[in-house]
């Protein structure tokens, strides 16, 4: 394989052409983009009001893009607790998540290779975004998802005209199904395509120009399979290399207490899984047992000199109601990262004085049945 940008396997080490069709390498392990030189600041399309305006970041040229107008979204500074943090509310894109950046690269892709019909698995959010654009790229949409997934992000999804497929049992489960249904039809996962991650890194890119071209000094991210992690410490090391910032920011994770294996690997300082106990969670968004880039997330929390933070049912709950009194309306998923900085500062692992976004992921209107019951006493 030559310099040019080339897609790697994270096991084996193989390569592969990056125009190629595929989600996965022969030997069904995760693929990633070759390492990328970043872009300086004048190479940014200021007309294009959207993440379109850091293609030139991308590996190769997507010529007509699927968008609905995602990235741009608002960093909004707010006191949490008595501590100033940057928001970075993501609920502002076209379906209501990040995994808005993600679709919108990775179907552009499949759309620009000929690829005429996709599946995916997700517990909603990577769901709705791959049906959102699916359906403005004219293509045909099977959603898999948990049957425990909450009915307005099922509706949300078939209201795209996507063929929604419920799973019963764990959400591991649904992606067994959809990996079945792979077998005939592409496997566009927002977990598994490694274009998904080319979206993912626009966030990275965004918040440096959203701070007068300089790097944040932390970032807290709540945190599943991890793709806004491993975006933004791509993101940010190609900004190093272009030489545009001098030092990386502090990645943080933040995880539900009752389903957290990356903050279980992170602090036994291992490298891959380590067995831990799981339970039910309101962060359904991030009910995920195994990551699959388990061993590269852990590698960027310890690039960054971050780390992780676990958090209760009563911690998540308690931060979604206050940052709604302050405001915004997140759903108990992102609220999971305004915990986690409230711990981080009361802990002195974050100081008052540095430069800390907070990613709220999606927005409270995804998340009514929770709200309803916090409110009327009954959660």
């Amino acid at each position: 394989m030559t310099d040019q940008p080339h897609l790697i396997d994270e096991v084996g080490g193989e390569t592969y052409p990056i125009d190629e069709a595929r989600w996965c390498s022969d030997a069904r392990t995760s693929l990633a983009v070759s390492d990328l030189p970043g872009i300086t600041r004048d190479r940014i399309d200021q007309a294009t009001r959207s993440l379109w305006r850091y293609r030139a970041a991308f590996p190769m040229e997507l010529a007509d893009p699927v968008t609905l107008g995602e990235g741009c979204t608002p960093l909004v500074p707010r006191s949490f607790r008595d501590n100033q943090a940057l928001f970075k509310l993501e609920w502002f894109a076209p379906s209501g998540s990040f995994k808005d950046r993600g679709a919108s690269v990775m179907l552009s892709l499949l759309r620009q290779q000929g690829v005429q019909e996709v599946a995916e698995d997700s517990s909603g959010n990577g769901g709705a975004a791959v049906a959102a654009f699916g359906a403005a790229a004219d293509m045909k949409v099977h959603i898999l998802a948990p049957d425990s997934t909450s009915p307005s992000k099922i509706a949300q999804i078939g209201a795209y005209g996507a063929e929604v497929h419920l799973i019963p049992g764990p959400r591991e489960a649904t992606e067994a199904a959809a990996l079945e249904m792979a077998e005939r039809v592409f496997y566009a996962s927002h977990n598994w395509h490694p274009f998904f991650l080319q979206g993912t890194k626009t966030l990275g890119y965004e918040l440096w120009e959203d701070l007068g071209f300089r790097a944040p000094d932390n970032i807290i991210i709540p945190t599943g399979a991890g793709s806004n992690v491993l975006g933004c410490d791509m993101a940010f090391r190609e900004l190093q290399a272009a030489g545009e910032i001098d030092r990386l920011p502090r990645l943080f994770v933040a995880q539900p207490a009752n389903c957290a294996p990356i903050d279980a690997a992170f602090r036994a300082g291992a490298d891959t899984h380590v067995e831990t106990e799981f339970a039910p969670t309101i962060a359904e968004g991030t009910a995920i047992k195994r990551p699959l880039r388990m061993k590269g997330l852990l590698a960027a929390l310890r690039r960054s000199g971050g780390g992780t933070v676990a958090i209760s049912e009563e911690g998540i709950r308690a931060a979604a109601l206050d940052l709604a009194k302050g405001g915004l309306f997140a759903e108990p998923t992102s609220a999971t990262a305004a915990a986690a900085f409230d711990e981080l500062t009361t802990t002195g692992r974050i100081a008052p004085d540095e430069v800390t976004v907070v990613v709220l992921t999606g927005g409270g209107l995804k998340a009514a049945g929770f709200y309803e019951r916090a409110l009327s006493g009954n959660d």
